[in-house]
Formats: C-alpha cells, sequence, structure tokens
C-alpha cells in the first residue's frame, strides 16, 4: 500500500518560511519572509487534511482549487498544481505575499478550527508560482485567433490587469489607460516593497505586454483625453480607476503642514526607494519620516504599510493611533505583530481631535503657515455593542493630552472620486456612496457598453476581490459576444 501523502497535519507541525530578523529588516524594503525550499514546500502542503468541503476554498474570493494544489505539491507535480493555481487566480504569486491568510483562507482551514494549526497556503501558493517563473511555466496570452473586437480599460490596478489577462487570452484586442507612469495601481506604488517587491510586480505587466495587451500611461481621462473619446474607439469599456480620495480630518489645525495623505507618503516612498526614481517631496522631506515623531491616524492595512514604512525611512519615533482596541482593529494582525517587532507604538483607544502648529520665521518658504507639532488626543473606550454586535467608541471626558508629532499620516481609508462630474458623463450611475452601480457578476452599468469592476464597485477592499471583479467581468464580456448581444452604445 502506498504511503498516504497527505493528511499529515497531526505529525507535522505547522511552520511558516524564515521570517528575518526585525532589526535587519527594519533598515531595508526587501520582502520579509524568505522562500520555501521544495522539502519544506511540500512538508507544509502534505499538512492538508483534504477536508469534504473545503472552507479554505469557499472562503477564498476567486474559490481557488486549495486542496488540490496542496496535493499536487506534497506529491512533488509542481507544474500542474502551477496550472490549477493559475486557472483561477490572474496573480497568485501576488496574492500569495499580500493577501489577508488570517482573515481568508488560513483562517477558515479546518485543521485549524481543530486546533492543529492552519496549513500555510500563502507561503506554499507563493512557492508554487515563484518557481513557475523561475522554470518558464509562465506565458504571456497567444491566442489561437485575433479578433477585431476591442476593450478600453481604464485603470491598471490588479481588477483592470486581470480582466486585461482573460481578454486578451481570448484573443480580443485590449488597451489600458492609466494615470500614473507605470502600471500596477496600489500594487506598484501604494504597497511597500517589504510586503511586495516591485519586480514581481512588473514581470507580470511585462508578460501582459509581451501578450499584446496595449498600455497608455500618464492618461488622466477627464484631462488628457476624455471618456467619450475612448468610448468610440472600443467595443467595450471597463472603469477599473480604483478609490483613491482620502477620508478626511477634521478638528483645529488639520491643515497644518506635515498632515500628509497616506496614498501620497506611500506613492513617494516607493518612487524614491523601490524604483529610484528623484521625488523632489521626498528628497525635501515632506514626505519622508527620516529623524522626525511620526504620527499615523488609522486602523487597516494602509496604516501598517505607513507605519512599518516611516521605521524604514529612520523615523525617530512611530506611533499609530487607532479609535478601538487591538481585537476590533481591521487590518491584518500578522501585519500589526510585524509592525511591533519592528519598533511601532500602537496606541489603542485613542483619536485625535486637533493638532498645534509653530510657524516658520519670516523670510524663509511658505513663511506663515503652521507645521504641525503636535497632536490632540482624546482616549476612548468602547460601548455597548450595536445590532451587528461592534461596539462603537465613546469619548472619556478629560482624557485628552498632546502627542509629540513632525510628521502626521492620514491612513483613513478612501472614497471613490466623482468621476461622473470628472468625465462629464451624467448617464453614469453612482450609488449614494459614490460608487459606480454595477450589475453583480457582470459588472455592467448603467451605460450600455461600460462595465466596473473593484474598488470603484466595492468601495476600498481587497486586491483578490478585485482580481475576481476582473475575471468575472471579462467573461461575462465574452459570453455578450458570443451571444450577438448589442453590449456597445448604437
Amino acid at each position: 500500500m502506498a504511503k498516504q501523502p497527505m493528511l499529515k497535519f497531526v505529525t507535522v507541525d505547522r511552520d511558516m518560511p524564515e521570517k528575518r530578523d526585525a532589526k535587519v529588516r527594519a533598515h531595508d524594503f526587501d520582502e520579509i519572509y524568505a522562500e520555501f525550499a521544495a522539502a519544506k514546500a511540500e512538508e507544509q502542503a502534505s499538512r492538508c487534511s483534504q477536508c469534504g468541503v473545503p472552507y479554505c476554498q469557499s472562503h477564498c474570493p476567486l474559490h481557488n482549487n486549495i486542496p488540490d494544489w496542496l496535493n499536487l505539491t506534497a506529491t512533488h507535480r509542481l507544474e500542474e498544481a502551477y496550472a490549477i493555481s493559475q486557472a483561477t487566480n490572474t496573480f497568485p504569486e501576488i496574492c500569495g505575499r499580500i493577501c489577508p491568510q488570517d482573515r481568508l483562507c488560513e483562517g477558515n482551514c479546518v485543521i485549524e478550527q481543530s486546533g492543529h494549526g492552519t496549513v500555510t497556503i500563502g507561503a506554499v501558493e507563493k512557492y508554487i508560482t515563484d518557481t513557475a517563473w523561475e522554470k518558464g511555466w509562465v506565458k504571456p496570452a497567444n491566442p489561437e485567433v485575433e479578433r477585431e473586437e476591442s476593450v478600453g480599460i481604464i485603470g491598471a490596478g490588479p481588477g483592470g490587469l486581470a480582466a486585461a489577462d482573460v481578454l486578451r487570452r481570448a484573443g480580443l484586442q485590449v488597451t489600458v489607460y492609466d494615470r500614473y507612469d507605470r502600471a500596477g495601481g496600489l500594487l506598484t506604488y501604494g504597497i511597500p516593497g517589504f510586503k511586495l517587491e516591485k519586480d514581481v510586480v512588473m514581470r507580470r505587466i511585462k508578460q501582459l505586454e509581451d501578450g499584446g495587451v496595449k498600455f497608455v500611461q500618464n492618461c488622466n481621462v477627464g484631462e488628457d483625453t476624455s471618456f467619450a473619446e475612448i468610448r468610440e474607439k472600443h467595443t467595450a469599456i471597463i472603469i477599473a480607476t480604483g478609490v483613491y480620495k482620502t477620508r478626511d480630518l477634521r478638528g483645529e489645525g488639520s491643515d497644518s503642514k506635515g498632515i500628509v495623505r497616506a496614498i501620497d507618503y506611500l506613492t513617494a516612498s516607493n518612487r524614491a526607494s523601490n524604483f529610484g526614481d528623484t521625488v523632489p517631496e521626498f528628497d525635501s522631506g515632506e514626505l519622508n519620516a527620516e529623524g522626525k515623531k511620526v504620527v499615523v491616524i488609522g486602523g487597516g492595512d494602509t496604516a501598517m504599510d505607513c507605519v512599518r514604512t516611516a521605521i524604514r525611512q529612520g523615523a525617530e519615533s512611530v506611533k499609530c493611533l487607532y479609535r478601538r482596541d487591538r481585537a476590533n482593529m481591521p487590518g491584518s494582525q500578522r501585519e500589526v505583530a510585524n509592525a511591533e517587532e519592528e519598533g511601532v507604538e500602537f496606541v489603542w483607544l485613542s483619536a485625535p481631535v486637533g493638532f498645534t502648529s509653530g510657524v516658520i520665521e519670516p523670510g524663509a518658504a511658505g513663511a506663515g503657515a503652521g507645521v504641525v507639532k503636535t497632536t490632540l488626543v482624546q482616549k476612548m473606550r468602547l460601548g455597548a455593542p450595536d445590532a451587528t454586535g461592534r461596539q462603537s467608541p465613546e469619548v472619556i471626558e478629560g482624557s485628552d493630552y498632546h502627542e509629540d508629532a513632525d510628521l502626521v499620516i492620514k491612513a483613513l481609508g478612501f472614497e471613490p472620486e466623482d468621476l461622473p462630474k470628472l468625465w462629464g458623463e451624467d448617464g453614469l450611475e453612482v450609488t449614494r456612496w459614490g460608487t459606480v452601480r454595477a450589475e453583480f457578476g457582470s459588472g455592467k452599468t448603467s451605460l450600455p457598453g461600460v462595465y466596473a469592476v473593484g474598488d470603484i464597485v466595492r468601495g476600498a477592499s481587497l486586491v483578490v476581490w478585485a482580481i475576481r471583479d476582473g475575471r468575472d467581468c471579462a467573461a461575462a464580456i465574452l459570453d455578450d459576444l458570443a451571444s450577438g448581444a448589442a453590449i456597445a452604445a448604437e
């Protein structure tokens, strides 16, 4: 009888790839986890229980066939494992690095619930695809038949790129328009290199280009070209702009210099530290934490990216203010732990209510403008649960205090831009939150031949959901074309 290659969770302990020492990794932007070696990846994959109802798969937005590619990895059939992984996920090596597995697949693993410790799904996923790249198994699109229909995609983030890949493989002509000088959206400029090294993103962009996807960079729709002009050029349009408008702070002094948006701060850091670009705002210190007392406001994954970036830039101190406690923090608990190891201090149950500032000396650049000096912090406590069971923060009267701050970073989340106004397209319906109103699954909007995917539909969400939306939308477009539906405006 052949030896059972799986169900080894009872005899083999859960193990993660080695994590670099915090004192070392806090000084660079390299990824913090090492790669699994083949033997270790096979060992950890063999822990899978191969359960009849795989909760890891059902809790993955892409419904990745995780048990099968774990089995294939454990039994030395890695190229097949890659094929299974790639069949449902356009960017498995990216999801393996940045998905919050502790809240999705790994957090719902059956053996995790039984107390044996979850399978390290994300690390194995990353190993499979990184090996596939090394072995040359990852191929650009090579459609059997070239078709005349074309799709214009506005936004080169994960949702738009996922749709581009599916459509191009089906032979459609695909052009992606993006406001930045490099494709990738938040994958390129929002997520720091210590979570997602930029060559990982750039090689996917090149793969899409090699497969025939065309990119039009530095193209801000509504300024450099109109939405109507793009629409005229293509059979269908996909809106995949993401959400970039930052939720703002209120309170006295909130317009002080030194209070910056998270997206501006992270973009400057990625440009300067990961791409070697010249960034005047970074070089001047405006968007650089070196030598400063940094306060980051927010509790999501963007806040975690900011605090950990500030540590690497050489900040004097880094504190994260969040109005709820650790258990209620929306960001990944794994990221919180990594940040604490690197020297970030979390100030729980605390909210900013104002800022004090100094005045630049007369004659200096920007004379008369206030420069932030402290954040006025109000201590909170959690009140009674609401109808959903979540406790709302309540102010503790008389608990205010000042927190020194030379740089304050707003990481309060993102909201959609007013696309109908920016693009002069009143017929594009939006929800009361400003997101584009789109049909679930297909992404169809109120305009004929116009679809929408990702955060511009969902609001700020996960990369994996954007990939899911992009793939689903591309499939819907192909179905419409196959059925002879008139998807474009007459």
